[in-house]
């Protein structure tokens, strides 16, 4: 797959791209942007210092002034992007990817993210052309900067009260271990804490369950109430219970809205296609106005503008704040949750107790099917569900297909990001579950002639 993706660029340093490749990225990206003043950011990769050095002498080339704010989380790019008013940013992660790999987050004026629709397919189209623009006859300066304490001023009005809260928070060797004290204090037991490109301890990416092994161990063993659990560039969050149960991120939607909800009852809450019913009936219970969204940042951030939404998540572990520039901060998305659960612990509620509501139906998560030939197989589920189980009650196509029934639902789409076809079902209980599950995993292996 190409290293420029739907939501932003991202693949395997040497093999996807290389410091080449950066630099005419950084060449090119003043062009397209419209850009002269631009923030650059970086996680703790180990090659994340070297591709900062080809984008930055690419940006400079181009006769751009650029602000490097260093070792930072993604949503800290947000933030100052936003704060202080740059023509565009760009962060330098691949996030929860393998530590070999790197890539870059791009956003225009205001923090408004740059995908391959917007911004990112014109951007490979120059890239790959073979030309470079004329160079800058004045080299434009760059210049270091800081926001950890303004970041930290700004989140520091949702710290809430976690007085007797036994917390567990993993770091995951990623960059939210530069705030993670200053946010939790020195109550909670920390894990993995220290940046370290080399994710010696386990993969930066906790939507796969067994990263958060560890986690789930230091809650149960410590009989813990909460662990939190950071992906690598602190733009995602995921939770545990006190059972030490991994809690899929979509179930936690209605309480990170709980408290925009209580100040402008009946706003609008988004959440993407693959959002549990469950939820989308519970924030319909507390007054939201639900509304369905594509999958993925570049598309969630425009919808919180397009829709005034007061806040959205998705089943990724993004949480979206129009307070925050309508961006995805894993570390504001946390303290909200953990005030919620403290608050539930001093009515002597658990945290599982707390969301049960939104678990009511049995869901598969998403699963992901590697197929050779994605459309096709894409295609085959979509036969095979109206063949066995007839026209379904609503069917919404925006990201591929989600198709509602009475007793069940099912999304089925393409990856923006890997070679997937991603499927993910939820009926009343277990049992038709596993039924239709089996039906629709088989009609996409059928089609691979398994």
């Amino acid at each position: 797959m190409s290293f420029f993706k739907a939501y932003d660029m991202r693949g395997e340093f040497g093999k996807d791209f290389d410091l080449g490749t950066v630099y005419r990225i950084g060449r090119w990206l003043p062009t397209v942007l419209g850009a002269r003043r631009v923030l650059v950011g970086h996680d703790a990769r180990l090659s994340s210092e070297a591709v900062r050095d080809a984008l930055l002498e690419g940006l400079t080339a181009s006769g751009c002034d650029v602000d490097d704010l260093g070792l930072a989380t993604t949503p800290m790019v947000y933030f100052m992007t936003a704060r202080d008013g740059y023509d565009a940013s760009v962060q330098i992660t691949a996030s929860h990817n393998p530590a070999s790999h790197n890539g870059m987050k791009v956003s225009r004026a205001g923090a408004v993210p740059v995908g391959y629709d917007t911004g990112l397919a014109e951007l490979e189209r120059r890239v790959l052309g073979g030309g470079l623009p004329e160079a800058a006859a004045v080299p434009g300066a760059v210049r270091p900067v800081r926001c950890r304490e303004a970041f930290l001023e700004w989140l520091k009005p949702y710290r809430p009260d976690l007085t007797g809260l036994r917390v567990a928070v993993d770091c995951s060797d990623g960059v939210a271990g530069l705030l993670a004290r200053d946010l939790f204090g020195e109550g909670p037991v920390y894990l993995n804490e220290v940046p370290d490109g080399n994710f010696p301890n386990h993969a930066p990416n906790p939507l796969e369950v067994e990263n958060c092994a560890p986690l789930m161990a230091a809650v149960r063993d410590g009989g813990l109430d909460v662990g939190v659990i950071f992906d690598g560039d602190a733009d995602r969050v995921m939770f545990v219970d006190e059972r030490g149960a991994f809690i899929q991120p979509d179930y936690l939607i209605p309480l990170v809205a709980r408290r925009f909800l209580a100040r402008e009852p009946g706003a609008a809450v988004i959440h993407d296609i693959r959002t549990s019913r469950g939820v989308i009936e519970s924030l319909r219970s507390e007054g939201a106005r639900t509304v369905m969204g594509k999958v993925g940042h570049a598309f969630a951030k425009v919808a919180l503008r397009e829709t005034g939404a007061v806040c959205g998540g998705e089943l990724a572990g993004h949480y979206y704040f129009r307070d925050f520039f309508c961006c995805d901060s894993g570390e504001l998305a946390a303290l909200l949750v953990l005030g919620e659960v403290a608050a539930a612990r001093r009515r002597g509620q658990a945290f599982s107790g707390l969301v049960a509501p939104f678990m009511r139906y049995a869901n598969s998560g998403e699963r992901n099917l590697r197929v050779a030939d994605r459309a096709a197989a894409l295609a085959s589920v979509l036969a095979a569900a109206e063949a066995r189980y007839g026209e379904p009650g609503a069917r919404y196509g925006f990201d591929g297909v989600r198709c509602e029934y009475a007793d069940w639902w099912f999304n089925v789409r393409v990856s923006n990001t890997e070679p997937y076809l991603r499927l993910i079902v939820e009926a009343c209980d277990d049992t038709l579950l596993a039924e239709r599950l089996a039906v629709l995993e088989g009609a996409a292996q059928a089609r691979e002639g398994r």
